[in-house]
């Protein structure tokens, strides 16, 4: 009996009934309205879109095991061994850094709306280091290897990028006053959103969602984030405002035209959840070992993905440089071809 009272409460732990069920069966109906109700009846949306995805798939004859695999495991891996070090290290850094904060707000409407910028940009902060510092990139890497785009996705993260992450973010949010009750509101919405702009074609084809593409990131600017396409390599670090990444230069709307190739640059060997896992780490220890001297290898640590100690190297910003050279290069030909023809 204890088995399947297990299997019963992994399985609606993961699809997020499990404080709503508690709610029911107290008969206290009245905390349906309160956060923790709304935040229970929120939790099973993406679970339950996640499995309309794959009955959609299915029923259209796209559905492919291969395609969840690595976010399958990888969730199992988390649920036993990173589940709750991301909440303790939210804690740790509101206990030590509230002290330090630089103003001190309040739950209001007005300071939810500087909060969440705040927010936003901590995340962007996070983002960034995780694409541009190679050890952070062993982390975050997991969540870039599946090929295809699902709502499992979501789940496919190293179990120590959660608790990375919010040290940045936290500390962030925490040092410029934003208020800690608030600051758990903020991070389920975001938290949320940031699960559903995983959604994949086999549930939304065009995922710009009209209007809203031009005011918030959708899941057609998330996808874009997922692609190893060298026009849109490491762009779109946000997750709800786009606010920042206009800002910094790094924002990509999709290109209909351009189909989308997921997954990472470097060649994986294909739906392994080992490789998707700790491949990158794997690489990284054999350049830091091979590489010359104890600057180079500490340079192997800290700086981008793809960089070379020899100069040859491979990092998303020269990749993409070359990729937009060559597309001037192209230009200025068809460009030229018509005085061509008149000449001759």
């Amino acid at each position: 009996m204890d088995f399947f009272k297990t299997i019963w409460e992994e399985f609606t732990g993961f699809l997020g009934f499990g404080n709503l069920i508690d709610i029911l069966k107290s008969g206290k109906y009245e905390d349906l309205f309160t956060y923790h109700g709304i935040t229970s009846m929120l939790g099973p949306l993406i679970p339950v879109l996640l499995i309309i995805e794959i009955i959609r798939a299915a029923f259209y004859k796209r559905f492919k095991v291969i395609d969840y695999k690595i976010s399958f495991f990888t969730y199992v891996l988390n649920a036993f061994v990173g589940r709750f070090i991301s909440i303790a290290m939210v804690i740790l850094c509101i206990k030590l850094f509230s002290k330090y904060a630089i103003l001190t707000t309040t739950f209001t409407w007005y300071w939810f709306i500087y909060g969440y910028i705040v927010w936003e940009f901590s995340h962007f902060i996070y983002h960034f280091l995780a694409h541009k510092v190679r050890i952070l990139w062993c982390l975050h890497s997991t969540h870039h290897a599946p090929a295809s785009m699902n709502l499992s996705v979501t789940y496919a993260h190293f179990f120590l990028e959660g608790p990375y992450a919010d040290i940045i973010r936290t500390t962030i949010c925490i040092l410029l006053g934003v208020n800690p009750a608030m600051l758990f509101v903020i991070m389920f919405i975001d938290g949320t959103w940031g699960a559903f702009i995983h959604i994949g074609e086999n549930l939304v084809n065009d995922a710009r969602f009209g209007f809203l593409n031009r005011i918030v990131l959708t899941p057609s600017h998330h996808r874009v984030h997922h692609a190893k396409n060298p026009k849109y390599m490491d762009t779109n670090f946000c997750n709800l405002l786009n606010i920042w990444d206009k800002v910094f230069g790094t924002y990509q709307p999709e290109d209909r035209g351009m189909p989308i190739e997921y997954g990472i640059s470097r060649e994986m060997k294909p739906h392994s959840f080992l490789d998707a896992y700790f491949g990158e780490i794997a690489c990284l220890v054999k350049d830091v070992a091979k590489a010359p001297g104890i600057k180079n290898k500490v340079l192997y640590i800290f700086m981008p993905p793809g960089w070379s100690h020899t100069g040859d190297h491979k990092t998303s910003s020269v990749v993409r440089k070359k990729y937009f050279d060559s597309l001037k290069e192209q230009e200025a030909e068809i460009e030229n071809k018509p005085q061509e023809l008149v000449k001759g």
